[in-house]
């Protein structure tokens, strides 16, 4: 698979979106700057939050979903004594109450928190009812039932210890509303609260110290801000790597699969990560590269063969590696 030269923007960029900004905005004006003619992100970020917004573009764009799965983590500022109709600042605030909570009670709550959990998503969400947004039922008063989902938290800490505005620190599964988990927060303490502030520091492997923000990418010229591009398959780090040699990379780069074999010299795919006699699970996704350490795609292997999924275009298999070295 090959394209033409004028088409090789590929990569993905780290974004500190800026607050007020929604994702789609960002999105449009990282294009722009850029000069790409394929874009895509790896999940929205609301208007009202800021921090890690992880931004596709050209090859990059066929994995988004990698990232979209992917656990996050953030920094967020609780409002103690005072609930609104959407669980953070953008809401009316509907009640307000006497705080009197302790450091040691509040870090007792969050404890509470940690784990396997059903979460109910929130009305003024882009989840939606019989195809149309929660939220746009929501601004007309109206409330449907929403079913529960699993989330999980698997860390919550306090990093700054305020009686009315503490900051805590959130890892949590993909699907978790954090303004829902500081309103529960605040009902489990027994003054209400809400998200007044929320900044996200780390999407899957991907982290904020990786992130440039809109206005830095404006004072560049435009080779300089493709060099802030981060390589495909960044978003595959976390699969297991397989090589091919020869014949075989030939014949996957066609979309054909290709035996998986145990390891050995004449082997047409060679383990890089786990060792030649470790099992494998069925299905298992796995991010192939040719003998020049360039990212040819994504295949699911399965039965002893190694069945192509996603292929990656010739030029951005070479971009990606050229930015990788």
């Amino acid at each position: 698979m090959r394209r033409a030269a004028a088409d090789l923007i590929d990569g993905v960029l780290a974004l500190d979106k800026p607050l007020g900004l929604s994702s789609n905005l960002a999105l449009q004006k990282a294009r722009r700057l850029l000069q790409a003619r394929k874009a895509g992100h790896t999940g929205t970020l609301d208007p009202l939050a800021s921090g890690l917004l992880p931004l596709t573009f050209g090859e990059a764009t066929k994995f988004s979903a990698d990232l979209l799965d992917a656990d996050k983590e953030y920094q967020a500022t609780l409002e103690l004594g005072v609930i609104t109709s959407t669980a953070d600042a953008e809401g009316v605030v509907l009640e307000r109450r006497a705080v009197e909570v302790t450091r040691a009670q509040l870090e007792a709550v969050l404890r509470r928190f940690v784990g396997p959990q059903q979460q109910v998503p929130p009305m003024h969400s882009a989840l939606k009812h019989a195809g149309r947004p929660l939220y746009e039922l929501a601004r007309r008063g109206l409330e449907v039932e929403r079913a529960s989902r699993s989330v999980c938290i698997s860390r919550l800490a306090l990093v700054e210890w305020d009686e009315h505005r503490p900051r805590i620190e959130v890892e949590c599964s993909k699907g978790t509303y954090v303004r829902v988990l500081a309103q529960d927060i605040g009902a489990a303490l027994g003054c209400g609260a809400y998200l007044q502030a929320l900044r996200r520091t780390r999407v899957g492997h991907l982290r904020l110290a990786q992130a440039t923000s809109l206005t830095e990418l404006e004072r560049l010229e435009l080779a300089a801000r493709r060099q802030m591009l981060l390589p495909v398959d960044l978003l595959l780090a976390s699969l297991p790597m397989v090589t091919l040699e020869g014949e075989a990379a030939a014949r996957f780069g066609h979309g054909q699969r290709v035996a998986l074999a145990a390891g050995g010299a004449q082997a047409p795919v060679r383990a890089a990560t786990a060792a030649a006699d470790e099992p494998r699970p069925e299905l298992e996704r796995m991010r192939v590269y040719d003998a020049l350490g360039r990212l040819m795609g994504v295949a699911r292997a399965s039965a002893g063969w190694l069945e192509p999924t996603r292929l990656v275009a010739q030029g951005g298999a070479d971009e990606a590696a050229a930015r990788s070295n």
